[in-house]
């Protein structure tokens, strides 16, 4: 075969198929294989061929490993394929949908996961999937936030220690602090209302289990270190108090009066696993729960404007006060001097 022909340089897309091909020949063959025959296999040049092998270990993530001439991939860098029915499909349809929807900037790992779940799902859902990798491609790229997911997710699966050079956000004009942290990664969470992806773990200097915004990581290094994770049920229990990601702060109970036009709209979701609702005689709704501090809950009760009220705690009471007073000074003016 002509060596010069088969140098050219590929579009993307040819690039990525042929990434999968090999990626599907190393699974195959689990004791792996020689670069030589696996470019006779796939009618490539033993340059091209060593050069995808080092794009899926650098660029893809996958644990590629070399011995006496044999190239191969760890056999569990690969889930066993999924038989869903079609209801089951589309429930995970559904979630990736979410990620899809919420996603700032483009996830390759989304991608190809959307690539390998539309292999297994009815025609109508496969052209849903190819929609939403339109989408998704569409995001902005990020290549140093890719790695660091990437290497938190290692961590988490192997219960591995992580030290991180993390940056606060920023408050009141001032820049946030930057410091390097010792971290027992538990979870790796989205957020709904940040658009973002959030490490929850025991931060070991600070002895508590402390949430970091994985866009404000700046360096991520796994470490020998292991750790036993804390049991299931503990972990969930805490995390029922948050509103959305935060489960690090004090258990606070708010309590809400919502106004009768709002109050059937207010009950027709779930919004905390430990919500009570208690209907008022004129039509409108008392509204509690226990929540993990009250910084995510306040943008909810915000959104709602003059039609409810905070009733407790005081201190949320108050600061909602301020910044309805605060919004309503800015458009006493009609002009908006």
């Amino acid at each position: 075969m002509d060596e010069e022909l088969l140098e050219r340089e590929p579009s993307k897309r040819d690039r990525t198929a042929r990434l999968m091909r090999v990626a599907r020949l190393l699974e195959g063959n689990p004791t792996g294989m020689r670069p030589t025959d696996i470019a006779e296999r796939l009618g490539m040049s033993k340059r091209n061929v060593y050069r995808d092998l080092k794009a899926l270990e650098l660029e893809v993530g996958l644990p590629i490993w070399s011995e006496d001439g044999r190239w191969g991939v760890d056999a569990e860098a690969f889930l066993p394929p999924l038989k869903l029915t079609l209801q089951e499909a589309m429930a995970v349809f559904l979630g990736a949908r979410l990620m899809v929807r919420y996603a700032d900037k483009y996830d390759p790992d989304l991608a190809s996961a959307f690539e390998k779940l539309a292999a297994s799902l009815p025609e109508a859902l496969r052209d849903r999937v190819a929609r939403s990798l339109e989408v998704l491609q569409e995001a902005p790229r990020d290549p140093a936030f890719s790695d660091h997911v990437r290497q938190l997710t290692k961590a988490w699966a192997e219960h591995r220690v992580v030290e991180i050079d993390y940056e606060g956000a920023a408050f009141e004009g001032r820049a946030g602090e930057r410091s390097r942290r010792t971290v027992r990664p538990y979870l790796i969470e989205p957020s709904l209302q940040t658009h973002a992806l959030y490490l929850i773990g025991w931060d070991e200097a600070r002895e508590a289990v402390r949430t970091f915004k994985i866009e404000r990581i700046r360096e991520v290094r796994v470490t020998a270190q292991s750790f036993e994770p804390p049991e299931g049920a503990t972990l969930e229990r805490d995390l029922r108090r948050g509103w959305d990601i935060i489960a690090d702060q004090p258990a606070t109970e708010v309590v809400l009066r919502f106004s009768p036009a709002v109050a059937d709209r207010v009950l027709e979701t779930t919004w905390h696993s430990l919500q009570q609702t208690e209907r008022r005689p004129d039509g409108g709704l008392l509204w509690r729960s226990t929540v993990s501090g009250v910084i995510e809950i306040r943008l909810w009760i915000l959104s709602w404007g003059d039609d409810v009220e905070v009733l407790e705690p005081p201190e949320l009471r108050q600061q909602v006060a301020a910044i309805l007073a605060r919004a309503a000074s800015r458009y006493a003016s009609p002009t908006g001097d």
